[in-house]
């Protein structure tokens, strides 16, 4: 059996045990310690903290979250950081009310109950809790499906609330040559209603976060509709008084869905507007449905002539990783405060140095 040490996180002064078979964020997870994360795979830098005492050693990384200076001085992403002794870490980012107030990770064994396409290439997978019966997340987050037949799992968002706490919708894009997605298209090898899936979760940390007032601004494309639409679906639920703005980037009408949902959530909110951003033609977007803003555009070009004061707002962002880092640098220049940017880190496969 692997031994194990304490670890010592400032300046929140939380202590926790973890064996050194276990990377240090897991433990956190197990133990019910919300740390800040994004993709869990050592290619973002959101779990990055600071070693200040003790031996620690990381699994492969990618440098671009973690550089060679930046180790050597003695950072570490904990998503890959196996500890060796006692050790003290300076965290470097943390939410105080999300530390020891996150929801436990779960195994839950789902059934599937619908298959639906949504778009050329976007599908919606609806999974229905088998043991336990109900599965605990918030609004927003993310979850681990396993490939069915492997030890693999893919990152996926959940786009419902907990006002169906047995059943989960996922929306998920279809890749070419995609492990997971290429399952969804059918076939004697694909997966099919009434087939079951593993779920773990819930993880990250792209959530509302309550008695906060500031006006919300939503940034999505793709896949990144689910959590928005989480979001959006618990801001109805909960009678919110924020003011609204989605912003939704797609190449055409034809990429657009639930956009009947959308705006009649919309609704209820005091003051809300869904803008489609497309970035190659406007046709057809008329068609759709009434009270839908159509904007040619990408998407951080079509926010930055809309909105004149980011800096006064919380942004959610959520979609393919170009869109996202391209959005990131866009607030940055803005001058929208890194605390007021919501985001999790969905990376693809890339090669990374240990």
């Amino acid at each position: 059996m692997a031994d194990t040490h304490k670890i010592y996180f400032e300046p929140v002064d939380i202590e926790m045990e973890v064996g050194e078979d276990e990377k240090i964020l897991d433990a956190a997870f197990r133990q019910g310690i919300h740390l800040m994360h994004g993709c869990r795979e050592g290619q973002c830098s959101a779990c990055k903290s600071y070693v200040l005492e003790g031996e620690i050693q990381m699994e492969r990384y990618s440098t671009f979250a973690c550089n060679d200076a930046e180790v050597d001085e003695g950072y570490v992403l904990l998503c890959r950081a196996h500890a060796f002794s006692d050790c003290t870490i300076e965290l470097l980012n943390f939410d105080e009310d999300e530390l020891l107030g996150g929801v436990p990770i779960q195994d839950v064994r789902t059934r599937i109950t619908a298959i639906e396409p949504m778009t050329r290439d976007i599908v919606s997978l609806r999974l229905t809790a088998v043991e336990p019966e109900t599965y605990e997340f918030k609004p927003g987050q993310y979850s681990d499906i396993g490939i069915p037949g492997t030890e693999e799992h893919r990152s996926f968002s959940m786009a419902t609330t907990q006002s169906t706490p047995g059943e989960v919708e996922f929306l998920i894009k279809k890749y070419p040559g995609g492990t997971f997605s290429a399952l969804l298209d059918g076939g004697a090898s694909g997966l099919a209603v009434g087939d079951e899936l593993h779920v773990n979760g819930p993880y990250g940390s792209f959530t509302i976060k309550e008695g906060h007032v500031l006006p919300v601004v939503c940034i999505g494309g793709g896949a990144g509709m689910a959590p928005i639409l989480s979001l959006l679906r618990h801001l109805h639920e909960t009678e919110s008084t924020r003011p609204v703005r989605f912003y939704y980037g797609a190449r055409t009408a034809a990429d657009l869905f639930y956009v009947d949902e959308i705006l009649t959530l919309g609704k209820g909110l005091r003051d809300f507007e869904f803008v489609a951003c497309l970035s190659e033609s406007l046709e057809g977007v008329d068609s759709l449905t009434a009270g839908l803003v159509p904007e040619a555009g990408n998407v951080t070009d079509v926010v930055a002539r809309r909105e004149a004061e980011l800096a006064r707002c919380e942004v959610y962002l959520c979609g393919p990783p170009p869109m996202v880092d391209a959005a990131l640098l866009f607030l940055e220049a803005q001058g929208v405060p890194g605390d007021q940017v919501f985001h999790d880190s969905f990376t693809s496969p890339v090669t990374v140095t240990a």
